[in-house]
């Protein structure tokens, strides 16, 4: 079966609207000969002759005053499908938006996200999923809508990626701690007791990388899968956690941050989306919602 010719459809409303093939030329600003082959092919695609003429004019067949107003609602779905989106009422929008983020990242940003949405459009609802891992499969399959990562060359580059904010590691110990009283140096950086935080279970990364260039070592007690863990521990005890500034900087509060004595790079948190939710005006509103919080 051959593939129908849509355009047909504007021809047959045309035709259909003005009961004459004349003033169906006119309307769509083409030659009477031109319709004439054009009511043709409809007639061979209906199997129905449409308009057949009484006296000097032409009438609909029962067919064609059946299709009249189907034609008509079809060319206005098919108009409303290819115009640009409007804006949303998003006091009208029901939606549940699923978010795969670190912990830290829903307790420090989270709270202030909610009231931003809250504010203009009650009806959306936030679902944070925990990221366990960097595979980013359940963007892809829709599963989730948005998701919060460090962007780096491991990140797909079918992803759509948007910086947030750039972070950069701070030590942190508890009130009192003997590292709390003044400027830390890297010798009692290094010689103190600390905290690492891997989500792959790692002992070493970039902060031993900086301290092996300068010939020294940190001894690292336990390492925790996040950085709401490790502050928790170093809260309670002598250790030293390190840890983003920003990412982190409701959970450090009544505790002692100071820059870290060695080197490291900074890095920039973003947030990933799948380019099919890229002209969705509502995530298009979701990521410009988290873009503010985060600024």
């Amino acid at each position: 079966m051959s593939t129908p010719d849509l355009n047909l459809l504007v021809t047959l409303d045309a035709l259909l609207s003005e009961g004459s093939v004349a003033g169906a030329a006119r309307r769509l600003r083409l030659s009477p000969s031109a319709m004439s082959r054009a009511l043709a092919r409809l007639r061979q695609a209906t199997g129905d002759p449409l308009l057949v003429r009484a006296g000097r004019g032409l009438v609909p067949t029962p067919r064609a005053q059946e299709l009249r107003e189907q034609v008509g609602q079809l060319l206005q779905d098919v108009q409303a499908a290819l115009r640009p989106v409007q804006a949303p009422d998003l006091r009208r929008i029901n939606r549940t938006f699923t978010l795969r983020t670190r912990q830290g990242f829903v307790e420090n940003f989270a709270v202030e996200l909610l009231a931003h949405i809250g504010g203009q459009a009650p009806g959306i609802r936030l679902r944070f999923v925990d990221k366990a891992d960097r595979d980013s499969t359940a963007l892809r399959e829709g599963s989730v809508d948005l998701e919060t990562a460090v962007v780096g060359e491991d990140t797909r580059p079918e992803l759509r990626t948007q910086a947030l904010f750039t972070d950069r590691l701070m030590g942190v110990v508890r009130a009192g701690h003997p590292l709390s009283r003044g400027e830390v140096n890297v010798t009692d950086y290094a010689a103190g007791q600390h905290i690492g935080v891997s989500m792959r279970g790692l002992e070493h990364g970039l902060i031993d990388k900086a301290l092996g260039s300068m010939d020294l070592t940190r001894q690292i007690i336990t390492t925790v899968p996040g950085f709401s863990t490790a502050l928790g521990l170093a809260r309670s005890s002598d250790l030293i956690a390190s840890v983003p500034e920003r990412y982190t900087a409701r959970l450090r509060i009544g505790m002692h941050s100071f820059v870290l004595p060695v080197a490291v790079p900074e890095f920039t948190i973003a947030m990933l989306w799948h380019p099919r939710m890229d002209a969705d005006p509502v995530h298009r509103w979701l990521r410009g919602c988290l873009r503010e919080v985060c600024a």
